[in-house]
């Protein structure tokens, strides 16, 4: 009896959820991101912290700005909507039609002064993960909840299925045998469409469309799995016309959907100076590349910096006692090969380049390096100098 509640005390269940890039808050970070962007290609050096609010026939720019090139931030703010789909009043916001204000100052002097020697932009603590429970190196749960809502804004945009709205979220809950995934306990969908569908339509098409063509057979369990579709019964009104959006408040639909830790700042509008973003990506850098090296099935990296200091205070190390080595001695291995200044990341990962618009909806990691650079913190460029450095 004991062997058997031990082994039912190693059974838990963890969640994750995700949204859809037409969901309000991840409109106003792909609209931060796309002035990013815009501003990057022309001043590669500019300094960006741009924040968006986004409601009912409205969006709303303010921040801090400094570049020497000029950029028409209402077109880009009027592009990006229309990319996502929002083209018709009907859905409370018109990508041509909309009103776009904007408050931009220049960053502070104070800040600055820092910064342009070479030091951190801001205070703070930045934590990465990777896991080996999904070929992404990433948490599962977060890993398929990212899949529906991108199945989601696939089927729309292809016309496969015609009466979605750009809005939707996903949430899946996990089984977890230790810290083996051994089923898929819950899988809820909402997905925001046209007034006249029936219930018995969406149930059908998103069982159909979306959940099955994207959801691993072998954790499905036909009497355990529950499946929630639109739990309310009705999803009409969404999108900047049912919530009010902002820059900013998906920061763990961001990350690790909860897996790991956080700490605090969110990424979308801010360049790379800022190490709320650079020091996130350069985390996951880290602990992807320690979990490839196979040098420990599960890692966290908290990295932490003062303002206008340029090596960070602090390196943390955790592998949850799944390390191949001792934590200290691969912190001690960390330091040795990766450069942890804000300038030495930047230079790394490229992340002077227009890269960030695409990071803005369905998570920032666990994603394909791509060839202009985009992603380039999810590469395992750095196994065999680990090893090395470890002897």
């Amino acid at each position: 009896m004991k062997g058997g509640s031990e082994r039912l005390s190693r059974r838990r269940l963890f969640t994750s959820e995700s949204v859809t890039e037409g969901h309000p808050d991840k409109v106003a970070d792909q609209i931060s991101d796309a002035i990013l962007d815009g501003i990057l290609v022309q001043d590669p050096v500019a300094r960006v912290a741009a924040e968006c609010l986004v409601t009912t026939g409205l969006a709303f720019v303010a921040g801090e700005i400094t570049t020497s090139k000029s950029i028409d931030i209402p077109d880009i703010v009027r592009s990006t909507i229309a990319e996502i789909g929002y083209l018709d009043s009907r859905l409370g916001l018109d990508a041509m039609t909309c009103a776009v204000i904007t408050s931009i100052d220049r960053q502070s002097p104070d800040i600055a002064m820092g910064v342009d020697t070479g030091g951190a932009g801001d205070q703070g603590m930045m934590f990465g993960y990777a896991t080996r429970e999904s070929p992404e190196l990433m948490p599962l749960p977060i890993v398929l909840a990212h899949r529906l809502t991108k199945r989601l804004a696939q089927a729309r945009k292809s016309g496969e299925v015609g009466w979605l709205r750009p809005d939707g979220k996903s949430q899946v809950t996990v089984e977890y045998d230790g810290e083996e995934p051994v089923r898929i306990r819950a899988i809820v969908v909402s997905a925001q469409h046209d007034e006249e569908i029936s219930n018995g339509e969406i149930h059908r098409t998103i069982r159909e469309a979306i959940i099955e063509p994207v959801m691993p057979e072998g954790l499905i369990d036909p009497k355990l799995t529950k499946i929630h579709i639109n739990p309310t019964g009705r999803f009409v009104t969404g999108g900047p016309h049912g919530d009010a959006g902002l820059t900013g408040r998906k920061i763990i639909v961001d990350t690790y959907g909860g897996m790991g830790r956080h700490g605090g700042g969110a990424f979308s509008g801010k360049d790379p100076s800022k190490v709320d973003r650079s020091a996130s990506y350069a985390a996951r850098w880290i602990a992807k590349n320690i979990v490839a090296s196979e040098l420990a099935e599960t890692c966290e990296v908290q990295l932490a910096y003062a303002i206008g200091v340029a090596e960070p205070v602090s390196v943390l190390v955790d592998t949850r006692g799944t390390g191949r080595a001792p934590d200290h001695e691969l912190e001690a291995a960390v330091r040795r090969v990766f450069d942890l200044t804000p300038l030495g990341i930047i230079e790394a990962l490229g992340l002077r380049r227009p890269v960030f618009k695409r990071t803005a909806a369905y998570g920032h990691f666990g994603r394909e390096p791509e060839a202009d650079g985009a992603f380039s913190w999810e590469r395992c460029d750095r196994v065999e100098e680990l090893k090395s450095a470890l002897g």
